[in-house]
């Protein structure tokens, strides 16, 4: 392991031409212990990293790192291994080592990589938290969420799998020494202790650095069988890891929103583009996969036994028209305005509707 650990440092070294050197060279272990002008017999060619000096520190490190690894009980996926996700390994610039703290199987049947804005809007966190809580339902093998832990849509994301039952990875963008923000190490330790995972390629000897966020966005957007964009600017991170996911043959989907919405260009844009196709719920993002359903039957607000007339008649017209304003409600509905405002205020309070920008109402 010291071996691999100190091989796969070298971040220069993609898989294929890993695997290159070590069908010719024979091991790991072979590669560090061959003297210089051995490998470079070997390999027909001279490269710095065959350097004595070089490989001597790679493996210096690498027994630290070993340590480090064997007293937090964290496990470790090189790229020749059988417990690698295959879905990475088909990534022409995968890292040859993952390291995860938790408990995710990362060959499961389903992955969904969830990503957007740090400055999340009430449309799309509510987005997501019904976009992952109907997955759970209809799903019979459950699927995993895969997200980046940062501020706005990825935090929302862990949050809704966990609150669903459902295992969540975190991609780090540095070692599992630390949790990037740390406002947010409580969630992180409930992903690791529940069915979900602590990820990263990143060894605890790196320190924190803001290109890393942008290389580890690859693991996202390959990890995943689907990559849905919810909320983004015209320009951002979330942006570049739908083109990753794009450019890996993953299905790309994005969440369209008003043209006026700052958070919604680049969502649309990609939709404009034919980079993502248009997701709205679920059960069209299921539907347009070709996953099986264990039902297409819909968790509506109408199984709840004390919802009254009134509200059932907002309800009824709501599911009709989707989003409505006060004023288009008074013109559908035979009730005083004061008491369908009042009936509107108790209904959100029970989670039964919510409001979003523009004084409209939705259901949840």
């Amino acid at each position: 392991m010291i071996y691999k650990i100190a091989f796969s440092s070298f971040r220069s070294l993609r898989p294929a031409m890993a695997t290159a050197l070590l069908d010719r060279i024979g091991s790991e272990k072979d590669f560090f212990e061959l003297s210089e002008s051995q490998l470079s017999a070997v390999m027909g060619f001279r490269n710095r990293l065959f350097s004595k000096k070089v490989r001597d520190e790679a493996l210096a490190q690498a027994s630290k790192e070993i340590q480090f690894v064997n007293e937090n009980a964290i496990k470790s996926f090189y790229y020749r291994d059988e417990n690698y996700p295959e879905r990475l390994l088909q990534c022409d610039d995968a890292p040859l080592m993952l390291y995860g703290l938790g408990n995710c199987d990362l060959n499961q049947a389903h992955f969904i990589s969830i990503v957007g804005t740090r400055h999340a809007t009430a449309y799309g966190n509510d987005f997501v938290s019904r976009f992952v809580s109907e997955l759970a339902e209809i799903l019979p093998e459950r699927p995993v969420i895969v997200s980046g832990l940062a501020y706005g849509i990825d935090i929302a994301a862990h949050k809704a799998a966990m609150k669903a039952g459902l295992p969540t990875v975190a991609v780090l963008a540095h070692g599992l020494n630390t949790i990037y923000p740390s406002s947010h190490r409580a969630t992180a330790a409930e992903i690791a202790r529940g069915s979900g995972m602590l990820l990263t390629d990143y060894p605890s000897s790196v320190a924190i650095h803001k290109g890393n966020f942008l290389a580890r966005n690859r693991i996202v957007a390959g990890l995943c069988d689907a990559l849905i964009v919810v909320e983004s600017a015209s320009k951002g991170g979330a942006l570049v890891t739908a083109r990753l996911a794009s450019g890996y043959s993953r299905d790309v989907f994005a969440l369209p929103g008003r043209i006026s919405d700052k958070y919604s260009s680049g969502c649309n844009s990609l939709i404009s583009s034919q980079i993502a196709g248009l997701v709205t719920s679920a059960s069209d993002f299921v539907a347009q996969m070709g996953w099986r359903i264990v039902s297409q039957q819909e968790n509506t607000p109408q199984l709840f036994d004390d919802i009254s007339p009134e509200e059932q008649a907002i309800i009824d017209i709501m599911t009709d028209s989707g989003e409505m304003t006060l004023s288009e409600l008074s013109c559908r509905i035979d009730m005083p305005t004061p008491r369908l405002l009042s009936t509107l205020i108790d209904m959100e309070f029970r989670s039964l509707l919510m409001q979003i920008p523009g004084g409209r109402y939705r259901l949840r």
